[in-house]
């Protein structure tokens, strides 16, 4: 009996350590509504807009941005990630996706984040809203911009059909990578 409860002791330490983390976090400003999570979304994309040059020259040739505001991620070993977002076209509301993934492997941690998908052409936008789900990394070619990319980005060097911003990381765990999350459709009642 006592060589199996030391087996499990670490694993108990780990969870408590993850179930703290997750309480640390600042609470998530869940949308309760679809006005606040427009307004959320219209926030973020904005604040992205103004801290990222890169951002807002592609917001200029999109033909639609996907924005994620809020997207809350934790994991011990299997975790996932889950967060609600609207689609603009022309800075109109033109439909609501969430957005989810699910992992496994070393992993241990929380954290919430957000990240807006410019869609620069009508296939990618078409995908989006025809498709029964998105998984990035299949479908429209996705690149994830970061600080190296977004250096080379101009509008005579854009190829790809969608870019992905992430932004306002807080939390503890380590990177982010949004391949293999799927992107749906809300249905509306």
């Amino acid at each position: 009996m006592i060589q199996y409860s030391r087996r499990l002791t670490p694993w108990l330490y780990a969870l408590l350590i993850a179930m703290s983390l997750v309480l640390i976090l600042p609470p998530a400003q869940a949308a309760t509504n679809q006005e606040e999570l427009i307004r959320d979304a219209r926030e973020a994309l904005a604040t992205l807009r103004k801290i990222n040059p890169a951002a807002d020259a592609i917001a200029k040739s999109a033909k639609g941005v996907l924005v994620f505001p809020n997207i809350i991620k934790a994991g011990l070993v299997f975790g996932g990630s889950y967060g609600e977002g609207v689609l603009f076209v022309d800075g109109k509301v033109r439909g609501f996706y969430n957005s989810v993934s699910a992992s496994w492997g070393l992993q241990l941690g929380a954290q919430s984040y957000g990240y807006a998908l410019f869609l620069m052409n009508d296939k990618a936008l078409k995908y989006l809203e025809e498709s029964q789900g998105w998984e990035l990394g299949t479908g429209p070619t996705v690149t994830l911009v970061d600080t190296g990319v977004a250096a080379n980005l101009s509008t005579t060097t854009l190829r790809d059909d969608a870019y992905a911003f992430i932004f306002d990381q807080q939390g503890l765990m380590g990177g982010i990578n949004i391949e293999g999350t799927k992107i749906t459709r809300i249905k509306q009642p």
